[in-house]
């Protein structure tokens, strides 16, 4: 708790009104690789408490939408449309595209698994969730859509890049300033999806 409340980046978080400190993650990954452009589609998943959603949104100005998919309850934001329930569920990717008339551009995932300390349970279920995120986002973006999600380095990543570039036309490995120097989370952005879901049918 000390380490919290002494950390940079949630006190910076609390003084620019944002929801969580993961929004400087985003942030330095978009000055970088240049991921938001204004009338963009944007899927944010495991998006509560919001902090993610709300640097779209900023980024994207008043063109675009911005959709947040969580499980748990979300706050409302402003020109975010949220859609509580899990993104496994045919039920919550077809309200996705409902809500993307248009198709998705950008799919985001910053979520891990809930977890128990224990390196060989919580790697296998992190490597499965982001394999859940790369289904959902060939499900999801049109063709050329990019995907950015965390993951833990550890057995399963690699496998999890040979499928990402069986994918995307370019994957890169991003470890913004922001995510904490002990942890294993690393940033995989995959951009130009090349065979699509929604093209197949």
């Amino acid at each position: 708790m000390r380490e919290h409340e002494r950390d940079i980046y949630v006190r910076k978080a609390r003084g620019e009104g944002y929801r969580s400190r993961a929004a400087y993650k985003l942030k330095e990954i978009d000055r970088r690789d240049r991921l938001l452009r204004p009338g963009m589609t944007v899927v944010d998943l495991g998006a509560a408490p919001g902090g993610w959603s709300q640097v779209v949104r900023e980024r994207l100005g008043r063109q675009g939408t911005v959709i947040a998919v969580d499980m748990l309850e979300m706050p409302s934001l402003a020109g975010v449309t949220f859609i509580q329930g899990d993104f496994t569920d045919v039920n919550v990717l077809r309200a996705v595209r409902e809500a993307a008339a248009g198709g998705v551009d950008l799919v985001l995932s910053d979520m891990a698994p809930n977890m128990s300390g224990v390196r060989t349970v919580d790697q296998p279920r992190m490597m499965y969730l982001a394999e859940c995120v790369l289904a959902f986002a060939a499900h999801a973006l049109k063709p050329g859509g990019d995907l950015l999600l965390k993951v833990f380095h550890g057995e399963g990543f690699d496998e999890l890049l040979r499928m990402l570039r069986a994918r995307f036309a370019k994957v890169a490995i991003r470890k913004p300033d922001a995510s904490r120097d002990r942890s294993s989370e690393t940033y995989v952005l995959a951009r130009g999806l090349v065979y699509s879901e929604v093209q197949a049918g």
